[in-house]
């Protein structure tokens, strides 16, 4: 999937002027049954199975707030498939209405799409999903992982999901996919595997007397059990054998960092990882676990693999030793008519957080540690390249690595420990 580029100097971008806000669109019956009947296409040729739960007491145009793990692209059309006809809006990233000269835009707010800007406090989401429930009498589709799963364990959840869902007083429903990530893992450089489908189960997470009767911590606990899941393991307990032969493509995005050596240069290729500093290979076997070729296998399974990671880059943080400095080519999103591509720059990451500089010394920009909970890093990101993204309500800054060796799952790693570190106080 592509998006419209466009090479503009900096400052021009900065000039230019901010798009309005539009409050959410209802979805008409027409639009809601033309994607029901397209998504069969976004699937291509995936089956689903899927069952619904508890459901019954909710009526068909009764607002309530959906909530679905995001594994990839085809997570839309399941949730069309599995709650039309429901009027529901959907909460999307906001880079998502850019395209097509603004076609793209009309489109996405036709089928109730409005947006929001990952990883940072945007209030207006809060009054946009209220205005739903309250004003269009609708639902919302809401990914509140924000980002695809990397390691196939759910990305970092927002805090005070609890006062949310107090404050708009709607039903919960849940829906989570099984399988649908081992088909087309985020890493795999979008090759489809073979072998794997996608299931999926639709329930009531709180009906609307749980919301009024249970605690803010009941409620926010358990949202994260919903979220409490594990692709790679479910493979292994389901016997599900996935033997194309190049599974292991890209593996490194994720599991950048030896564990026999502790060097951050692996490369994922065919069925095999190997790190290039020590020659250490480990196979990604059809079940999805990892087994070293030669000697002893330190970790088999990958999520457990991301979690040393962290592990890893909190103790660099603890220790002062974390610093990321990598010359970046920048694009900024500023409106809904493109990404401006708007030069070279530097990018630092360390305890003081995030330093973008660059256009010929125009842009200077600073982030805090305590911004953001997390970051949105993306691989091949609208099939230009690795990329991070930091900024503001007012801008986004897309920085791509000129290096190609740099991980941005480390940045998101350090980011999430270093938000947690200053939160708990550990840091100062």
């Amino acid at each position: 999937m592509k998006t419209t580029i466009k090479h503009l100097e900096y400052d021009k971008v900065m000039a230019l002027p901010r798009p309005e806000h539009m409050p959410p669109r209802k979805p008409s019956f027409f639009w809601r049954t033309l994607v029901r009947a397209i998504c069969g296409l976004g699937m291509g040729g995936c089956k689903l199975d899927y069952t619904t739960e508890g459901l019954e007491g909710i009526a068909k145009d009764e607002p309530c707030l959906i909530l679905m793990n995001h594994t990839c692209f085809a997570d839309m059309p399941i949730a069309y498939k599995l709650l039309y006809p429901r009027p529901f809006n959907i909460v999307c990233s906001n880079d998502g209405f850019i395209g097509f000269w603004g076609i793209m835009g009309w489109l996405m707010r036709r089928i109730g799409c409005f947006s929001t800007q990952k990883f940072v406090t945007d209030l207006r989401l809060v009054q946009d999903m209220e205005y739903c429930f309250k004003k269009l009498k609708t639902s919302v589709l809401m990914y509140p992982e924000a980002s695809y799963s990397f390691d196939g364990t759910a990305t970092q959840l927002p805090r005070k999901m609890g006062v949310l869902l107090k404050k708009f007083d709607v039903p919960v429903i849940m829906i989570e996919t099984r399988e649908l990530f081992l088909r087309n893992p985020l890493y795999n450089e979008l090759q489809i595997r073979k072998g794997a489908n996608a299931r999926a189960r639709a329930y009531l997470l709180f009906s609307r007397e749980d919301v009024r009767e249970k605690s803010v911590k009941e409620l926010s606990d358990g949202i994260d059990e919903a979220f409490n899941f594990d692709h790679f393991r479910w493979q292994k307990e389901h016997g599900l054998e996935i033997h194309d032969d190049f599974r292991a493509d890209g593996l490194h995005r994720i599991l950048y960092k030896c564990p026999s050596c502790g060097a951050e240069k692996t490369e994922g290729r065919g069925t095999v990882l190997t790190c290039h500093h020590c020659g250490k290979q480990y196979e990604l076997t059809p079940l999805g676990e990892l087994k070293a070729l030669e000697g002893e296998t330190e970790i088999s399974h990958i999520p457990d693999w991301y979690r040393w990671e962290r592990e890893q880059v909190k103790q660099e943080i603890l220790a002062g030793t974390y610093r990321l400095e990598e010359n970046v080519t920048i694009a900024m999103q500023v409106d809904y008519k493109a990404i401006y591509m708007v030069g070279e720059g530097h990018l630092t990451h360390d305890r003081s957080g995030f330093h973008l500089t660059g256009c010929d010394g125009k842009l200077d920009y600073t982030q805090k540690p305590q911004a953001c909970y997390s970051l949105y890093a993306d691989y091949y990101w609208y099939e230009i390249d690795d990329c991070v993204c930091i900024g503001d309500n007012e801008v986004h800054y897309f920085c791509f690595p000129k290096d190609k060796s740099v991980s941005v799952a480390k940045l998101r790693l350090a980011t999430e420990e270093m938000y947690k570190l200053y939160k708990g106080r550990q840091l100062s």
